[in-house]
């Protein structure tokens, strides 16, 4: 049996511990035995220990790779498979090699060994190729290219340093082409080792023994190349450590039991564009000019065009980067990060679009709400990460509904929205229903064996010439939306083309600008926008229901439409109010409530409306209610009302300060305002996400001029 990339020990039957103490007795066998090559002469009588002690080491790699596909069985074994085949090849090389040298006293270059040891380089790269791509479940393109631009700026110095001085040798042209062959097959092998390196994919100790052991095939090969390029190298030197210690990172990679998980693609994103990384680019992508320095003031001139096509590469590479770039910002901006869909900044833009073209054309277009049933409670009960898990499932099946050519964004926390260009009010009607039984036609998974059946709320709206505006049109199907929460949820509500629905905008509209009247006679213009907003954020960060957090907003900007039935002189009384006055001064709520329930789907603000004066300790107006009696919409205008009160001038005194002001909020706790609600706003007042008083598209700063919010 296995689960999530794990193979179960019974089946294996060697446990946990004992296969820890394989590998890292393997590591700690292979170490010594390379401090024991160095130790032993190299013949004792006529035995060649230390050739012996080499090919075993060698050899023991590639029969570690053997015994770690056939124990930790990993899926799919190929690419072990052929990495095992490759090391298999490198210790006949060295086997070939060494008795050669040692034995057979034959050291003429290239031999038969080097046949071997070429021969490896194919298998080895076909390996690990194998591997990236079983890591790997989609394109990495940065990648790719970080990977190229390294391997040519390592091209550029082994031309310099390494092939352009062989071919100048004027060597035989067989050993011109062995020696020209290993550092060619070595930066094949580097341009691999860094796609491996650089994408994605679970890393552990498995991984690090296996890059490791590339480092030491590279680096080792590297200084070989260039001790043969000058004569120096002979044969046991300390390059022979670090072959052996590579052979022995090999080995202990496949015992170790987690390399059963390394071919396996897993939800691990590739290493993106870090400081480190950016430094390690950066200063490649200048060696082809410091190279040109350096041969200026030797007086060279052999590389320069070799220098100039390499530098001309590299440029080319680093524009495809900074256009992958370029692309991915675009990218995350209208790309929701969680569910993958568009943004709502995207979805108000193609919106926007849409709605031009079809006042052009007459074409119809029609927008879909969607939002998820009581979410609220998913997360409650199975927590957060659930409910994350919930949204992205359902991102994906309204995807596979609405298809990939509409727009389809995630709108909100769980709301969702979708325009559909072509669609008439039926086509609309039956895609919403479509979407929404695409989602609560199979169970959710949420944790474990656990699931929910999550069930969408739809309200939709057809374009129309009386919705002129994208933002009109999104207002019609958010009111179908709420409509269709009020009649019980599950279900699809169509609104935005009958001639009601556009009295209810005029209404609505109405209603706005008598509020920005109520402000002008305050002498406070925008004071309602800025408390809606102010209420909105406070909701949302205290993670109410999406419909609670819509509530206090309207009721936020109609919050004192009530105060227009006031007399002018009520609203600029700077003394003592008499008891008629204070009489008509307690009944704006209600008058407020009356004009606002007349709306449809309006009800609720408008209690919130008329709760906005109660107090936490029952001694407000119009009811007396008290506490949890009051709504938690109005409690939370209460609190932003009362500070967009004390932060504006009055005509009997100034506006208090900031200190002033959050000294009163907090003598409140608990007999004017819900104390909780009080230290939610002064942590946000803090941030300087709310109580500004200039929320309000271009108004000025604004002041407030009444004493009786």
């Amino acid at each position: 049996m296995r689960v999530a990339g794990v193979t179960s020990v019974e089946n294996r039957g060697i446990p946990i511990e004992k296969q820890h103490h394989v590998w890292i007795g393997y590591l700690l066998f292979g170490l010594s035995s390379v401090g024991v090559y160095y130790a032993l002469p190299i013949f004792v009588g006529t035995i060649p220990l230390r050739v012996i002690v080499y090919c075993a080491v060698s050899t023991s790699a590639a029969l570690a790779v053997w015994w770690g596909v056939r124990r930790n069985k990993p899926e799919p074994r190929a690419p072990w498979i052929v990495l095992g085949a490759g090391q298999l090849v490198y210790a006949l090389a060295d086997t070939t090699f060494y008795s050669s040298h040692y034995v057979l006293n034959e050291t003429g270059y290239p031999s038969v060994a080097d046949a071997f040891y070429l021969g490896h380089y194919p298998l080895v790269v076909a390996g690990l190729l194998m591997l990236i791509r079983q890591r790997r479940s989609d394109r990495d393109l940065p990648g790719l290219l970080d990977s190229v631009s390294l391997t040519v700026v390592a091209g550029l110095l082994s031309w310099v340093f390494v092939i352009g001085p062989q071919t100048r040798l004027g060597t035989p042209l067989l050993v011109e082409m062995v020696s020209l062959a290993y550092p060619l097959m070595d930066l094949v092998l580097l341009l691999v080792s860094l796609r491996l390196l650089f994408g994605g994919g679970w890393r552990g100790a498995s991984f690090v023994l296996l890059a490791l052991w590339l480092a030491a095939i590279l680096t080792a090969d590297t200084v070989y190349v260039l001790q043969r390029l000058d004569l120096s190298y002979e044969a046991g030197n300390f390059l022979d450590a670090i072959w052996l210690t590579g052979n022995v990172a090999l080995g202990a990679c496949a015992l170790h039991p987690s390399m059963a998980r390394m071919a396996q693609a897993v939800d691990v994103p590739a290493l993106r564009l870090s400081w480190p990384r950016l430094a390690i680019l950066s200063t490649g992508a200048l060696i082809g000019p410091l190279v040109l320095l350096v041969q200026h003031y030797q007086g060279v001139r052999r590389d320069v065009p070799v220098i100039a096509a390499g530098c001309a590469v590299l440029f080319a590479l680093t524009a495809t980067r900074l256009a992958g770039l370029a692309v991915d910002q675009r990218s995350l901006a209208i790309t929701d990060s969680l569910t993958r869909l568009g943004s709502r900044r995207y979805f108000e833009a193609r919106l926007a679009d849409e709605v031009a073209r079809a006042k052009r054309t007459g074409s119809p277009l029609g927008v879909l709400i969607l939002d998820v049933d009581r979410f609220k409670s998913i997360n409650d009960r199975f927590g957060h990460p659930a409910g994350d898990r919930v949204l992205v499932e359902v991102a994906t099946r309204l995807r596979a509904v609405a298809g990939s050519d509409r727009v389809l964004a995630r709108y909100g926390g769980e709301e969702f929205a979708l325009i559909a260009t072509g669609a008439d009010v039926e086509n609309l009607k039956r895609l919403a229903e479509r979407l929404r039984h695409g989602v609560s036609h199979h169970p959710i998974a949420v944790s474990g064996r656990r699931s929910v059946t999550v069930t969408l709320s739809a309200g939709t709206a057809a374009f129309a010439p009386h919705y002129g505006t994208a933002s009109a049109l999104v207002s019609a199907a958010d009111r179908a939306l709420y409509l269709a929460k009020d009649l019980g949820r599950d279900r699809a509500v169509a609104g935005g083309t009958s001639l009601t629905e556009h009295r209810e905008d005029v209404a609505v509209d109405y209603l706005n600008q008598v509020a920005d009247l109520v402000d002008l006679r305050v002498a406070s213009p925008g004071r309602s926008l800025a408390i809606a907003e102010w209420a909105r954020t406070v909701a949302e960060h205290l993670k109410r229901d999406p419909g609670e957090i819509r509530t206090a907003h309207r009721a936020g900007r109609l919050l004192d439409v009530g105060m227009i039935v006031l007399p002018d002189d009520l609203l600029a009384e700077s003394g003592p109010l008499t008891d008629q006055q204070w009489h008509l001064l307690q009944e704006h709520p209600d008058s407020g409530a009356r004009m606002v329930g007349v709306l449809p789907d309006h009800g609720e603000v408008a209690e919130v409306i008329r709760q906005h004066h109660e107090r936490w300790d029952g001694a407000g107006y119009p009811a007396g209610l008290m506490r949890d009696d009051i709504r938690i919409e109005a409690r939370i205008l209460s609190v932003c009302d009362a500070w967009a009160a004390m932060r504006a001038d009055r005509p009997h005194r100034r506006a208090l300060t900031h200190e002033h002001a959050v000294r009163e909020l907090r003598s409140g706790r608990g007999a004017r305002f819900d104390p909780d609600l009080v230290d939610v706003f002064l942590t946000l007042l803090d941030k300087r996400v709310v109580g500004d008083l200039t929320a309000g598209p271009g108004s000025p700063v604004t002041h407030e001029g009444s004493r009786l919010s």
